[in-house]
């Protein structure tokens, strides 16, 4: 078996991404590359490790393995790095992050951005995706720290508060809905919507916020990003689902925000770790950073 840190880290990039080519891209390697490399990874213990099909791969058994193994040792490696940092002048630690949509837009730019100032031999590695995508991540060892919705089973994982998230309702001054003090989310779904990109966390959560209540979000058009959203609603081409903090931060005076109903939209955003006191220094920092001050 001849397998070297490059190989795991790029069988995780694949399994995550559920894509060769995505995971080729992810580890900074050409598709050509990453396939060799993963061929050979398969040849030297005559087993299978991925699943190829039309929409993707998915791990085999042997796989599955593989990739358990794989996260516990990159994460010994990248502590490994970290103990010794202090002896090796420009060696980096890594943090792994994961967010959700409004997190990654709205909360974290700055914070972040002062984080890395202050701590220059570290990097972070920040990815967007859906809170129960997050959670999974971080049981499977995937991530040093997640930011997810509480509407989300965080069983088995530690958590701490970050931010209040409310999620509120944005419509034209002249929309027939625009007098009322709260709409539920049901009857907001009469009419048509302007959304994020189909694969943003917060898209795919309202999507499955909708088909919970019997039936679907009509999404004339998709914008690119929050401000994209309330620039279109308030020219008058559909409703809009943003944050509060978006809103807020916008300031716009030409359309009207909103409260939903729905106690799922008085959502509260939750930092994660399968456990805060193994977690290594540079993440524990981040973690400190991030973290609102407790009772």
């Amino acid at each position: 078996m001849h397998f070297d840190l490059t190989d795991l880290r790029l069988y995780l990039h694949i399994i995550d991404s559920g894509n060769i080519t995505a995971g080729a891209a992810r580890s900074h390697l050409s598709l050509a590359a990453a396939s060799a490399r993963i061929r050979a990874m398969e040849a030297s213990l005559g087993t299978e490790f991925l699943e190829r099909g039309r929409r993707g791969v998915t791990p085999t058994p042997a796989g599955k393995a593989l990739a358990q193994h794989a996260r516990v040792l990159l994460q010994q490696a990248e502590r490994l790095k970290q103990d010794l940092a202090e002896y090796a002048r420009g060696v980096k630690g890594q943090v792994r992050l994961l967010c959700n949509t409004t997190a990654l837009s709205e909360y974290l730019p700055e914070v972040l951005a002062d984080f890395l100032r202050g701590h220059p031999n570290l990097d972070i590695d920040l990815q967007e995706l859906p809170s129960s995508r997050i959670t999974h991540a971080l049981r499977q060892g995937a991530a040093d720290l997640g930011i997810v919705s509480d509407a989300i089973d965080t069983t088995d994982l530690q958590t701490r508060a970050f931010r209040d998230d409310p999620l509120v309702l944005i419509l034209p001054l002249e929309h027939p809905l625009s007098d009322a003090t709260e709409i539920s989310f049901s009857d907001a779904l009469r009419h048509d919507f302007v959304g994020l990109h189909a694969d943003s966390a917060l898209a795919v959560y309202l999507e499955e916020q909708a088909l919970h209540s019997g039936s679907r979000m009509q999404i004339r058009i998709r914008a690119d990003g929050f401000d994209g959203v309330m620039r279109m609603v308030a020219r008058g081409a559909g409703l809009g689902i943003v944050p509060l903090a978006a809103v807020q931060r916008a300031a716009p005076r030409t359309l009207k925000t909103v409260p939903m109903s729905e106690t799922w939209a008085t959502r509260k955003l939750l930092l994660c770790a399968r456990d805060f006191s193994t977690l290594p220094p540079y993440a524990t920092a981040l973690l400190r950073a991030l973290a609102l001050p407790e009772d």
